[in-house]
């Protein structure tokens, strides 16, 4: 399915700001599920220099400074992407032997997956997270299916609440409370992961929403989504790719109760992977010279057929 998709961010300061240093993570991924066929960033007042790189993890983030004295800061960003249904995946790998492979030994071979087996900011691995996931981690069972049972767990005692939570929720928090968002319900996936010896990487993206029948749809009706990953070293295809070798990221969206290998569905675009939500903040950055701002965002995600014969 190819996908455009519009994401636009409006800063309004209380004063001038003087200088500004800003970085943003908006460009979606490449991966064995999509693939970013274009992508543009317009940012006003105008940077003059744009710097991108790829972080830690494989993102590509931009980094941009302004010198100028500015009250408002628009950033857009333009992007599409071709994607594609999950493949049918096959894993009958036992947790326990998953969490093996991340304990220490010496003389061991080390797995990039592991930086995702610690704690973060926002998802502990603590005793609350460890209790609550304990009932999908019977002794033996594979991980594919425990996985699948827990982000199904969250689906149904979780309640979606927007404004039940705010940017330092935890998902200690979360696990207590039992509602908030996208965001709040994949730091719990992590945090519950964690707390097994597994690991779990946070997940932005977007989703494409459908809007109610007989309806248009809306520009900027849309908003960035969040699932969460658990690594699986044997995850194989089914009908995929046969020269596809195993391991893989399983893809769980406890918002919706959807999972697949590398993307819950094509319905989904990554942009970037962490270990919490702060790693990959779609935009972030230090100003100087101005106190509080109005914060406006508006996304909006379309399916190349409905764009015929309209402005591109």
């Amino acid at each position: 399915m190819k996908l455009h998709i519009l994401h636009e961010t409006r800063y309004r300061y209380g004063g001038m700001v003087d200088n500004a240093q800003h970085q943003v993570f908006l460009r979606p991924a490449d991966s064995s599920a999509q693939q970013c066929l274009e992508h543009q960033l317009l940012i006003d007042p105008d940077p003059g220099v744009i710097e991108t790189r790829q972080d830690i993890f494989g993102n590509t983030t931009s980094w941009f400074s302004l010198t100028a004295p500015h009250d408002v800061l628009s950033v857009q960003s333009r992007s599409v992407v071709e994607t594609r249904k999950p493949w049918v995946v096959a894993s009958q790998m036992p947790w326990e032997q998953v969490r093996e492979r991340f304990t220490y030994h010496s003389g061991g071979s080390y797995d990039p997956a592991h930086i995702f087996v610690f704690p973060s900011m926002y998802a502990a691995a603590d005793a609350l997270a460890a209790d609550y996931a304990r009932t999908s981690f019977a002794p033996g069972r594979p991980l594919h299916d425990a996985a699948i049972e827990l982000m199904e767990r969250v689906y149904q005692d979780f309640i979606y609440r927007s404004g039940a939570t705010g940017t330092g929720t935890t998902a200690t928090d979360v696990l207590q409370q039992r509602s908030g968002v996208c965001q709040d319900f994949a730091h719990v996936l992590l945090s519950c992961f964690r707390a097994q010896g597994l690991a779990a990487r946070y997940v932005s993206g977007y989703l494409l929403t459908q809007p109610p029948p007989g309806q248009p749809r809306l520009r900027g009706a849309d908003a960035s989504h969040a699932w969460a990953s658990v690594w699986l070293p044997d995850l194989q295809p089914v009908d995929g790719d046969p020269a596809q070798p195993p391991g893989g990221w399983l893809d769980l969206d406890p918002t919706n109760r959807r999972w697949g290998w590398d993307t819950p569905g094509d319905d989904y675009v990554r942009v970037a992977t962490g270990r919490d939500f702060t790693d990959v903040s779609p935009l972030r950055g230090v100003i100087n010279g101005s106190a509080g701002d109005e914060l406006d965002v508006a996304v909006t995600v379309e399916p190349e057929h409905e764009r015929s014969g309209s402005e591109a």
